[in-house]
């Protein structure tokens, strides 16, 4: 206990770099943030520093240490970890979507056993947990209670089995696809194949369900969400997704389907992305986008091909022209206000997608600025209780819910279709 009450008594400190908005009267803003995260675990829903360390440090990063890392390269490690008074962590294990799907198990599998090293090289810091009484219990002792999202659906294969192999290594959600459509669930950013999900992909849900696994809507096409929402039991949850109404990605959450996530019981976790975050800043994306084509897309296109330095410049003269549109900590703040009023507050939380993401809006740089966030929504008057709501309480009743789901399915019989034997002939 003592370790935990020197961490959340450092918190106020931080308000001394806050941002302006907030810095000009600090102290109301953090005794309340640490009066909050002092009964509620500050949970987030999806973080990819597993495979920004396995893509950026490689080998490195089974024995480096973690302690503190150069910010301008990661946005986490523990020292920042601790500043921001994190108490649960969705560990992403992410792996390419472009990959064979046998070679995704092969590297999810490591991705997990990365975060299991995490709690066996830093037992003071990390727990491994898979219930929401255990968030609770690590939340007590000051340990970050360490969860795993499996980020898409292709990294089990198509094979049941499989999938309870990731439930049994201590896997709590998994993506139903990532930026790919694949063979029984449609992406938001690919074309659609499916008109949603496919039988084995209903049946996906189903076995999710049974074995209190979350089934997570973040990446798929609106008519993956409304299959899911139909086809799941137990609440489901998006791990980093935004207000479309505010940002029109299809990466993001329209109103209608908040409204169904009301009704399921589900929640939808705020992503701190710029791109999902701001539309000036979605557009520009596209906007250069088209830019870098229109000057070199080879073999035959754009209008300095076979010369890449005479491109690299024409695009220096077009970011001159059309500067990057700046994306604030108050946008996102906007997001998570526009989900609590369609959805309500209840079916909002934090999914920051921290180290999965290049651009990332003024204020919330990294791990340690959590309680930037909760106090800009503090100074538009948001309660002590509805914060505590968004910082992690509405996660935890989700978890817990799942977890009732699946009691209640015990008796059910293991889920071992496959593609071939549900959807032979159904595209």
């Amino acid at each position: 206990m003592l370790m935990k009450s020197l961490r959340l008594a450092a918190l106020p400190l931080l308000f001394a770099a806050a941002l302006p908005s907030v810095h000009a009267a600090p102290d109301p803003y953090a005794a309340r943030i640490v009066k909050v995260l002092n009964t509620t675990p500050l949970i987030d829903g999806h973080n990819d520093w597993p495979e920004a360390l396995a893509d950026k440090a490689g080998d490195k990063r089974w024995s480096m240490d973690l302690n503190r890392l150069d910010p301008e390269i990661y946005h986490t490690d523990i020292e920042r970890l601790r500043a921001g008074g994190i108490g649960g962590q969705f560990w992403s294990v992410w792996v390419s979507a472009e990959k064979p799907e046998l070679q995704q198990v092969k590297d999810t599998l490591e991705q997990i056993e990365f975060v299991h090293s995490l709690a066996r090289r830093y037992p003071e810091q990390f727990q491994l947990v898979t219930t929401a009484a255990q968030v609770r219990a690590a939340h007590k002792t000051g340990r970050i209670a360490s969860m795993i999202g499996v980020e898409g659906g292709g990294q089990i294969d198509g094979s049941m089995a499989v999938l309870r192999a990731y439930r049994d290594l201590g896997a709590g959600y998994l993506t139903l696809t990532h930026s790919k459509t694949i063979a029984w669930a449609d992406a938001a950013t690919d074309n659609p194949r499916h008109d949603g999900l496919t039988p084995f992909g209903e049946a996906v849900v189903r076995e999710l369900n049974r074995l209190g696994m979350l089934v997570d809507l973040s990446h798929v096409s609106e008519g993956t969400m409304l299959d899911a929402l139909r086809v799941s039991r137990a609440p489901v949850i998006f791990s980093h997704s935004n207000a479309r109404a505010l940002c029109n990605t299809p990466r993001n959450v329209s109103d209608a389907v908040l409204r169904q996530v009301a009704e399921n019981g589900g929640v939808v976790m705020v992503n701190f992305a710029a791109q999902y975050v701001s539309e000036a800043r979605r557009v520009w994306n596209a906007d250069r986008s088209a830019e870098l084509a229109r000057n070199n897309a080879p073999p035959f296109g754009g209008l300095h091909i076979g010369d890449p330095e005479a491109a690299k410049q024409a695009l220096v003269e077009w970011e001159k022209a059309h500067p990057e549109p700046v994306t604030t900590i108050g946008q996102v703040a906007d997001h998570v206000e526009h989900i609590a009023k369609v959805a309500g507050v209840d079916h909002v939380g934090i999914g920051s997608d921290f180290d999965g993401v290049s651009a990332l809006p003024q204020g919330l740089g990294g791990v340690d600025r959590y309680p930037a966030l909760l106090a800009e929504l503090m100074r538009r008057g948001w309660s002590d209780v509805d914060i505590a709501k968004l910082a992690g309480g509405n996660v935890l009743r989700v978890m817990a819910a799942a977890e009732q789901v699946a009691a209640g399915l015990k008796g059910e019989p293991e889920g071992n279709a496959t593609v071939d034997g549900l959807d032979q002939g159904k595209e």
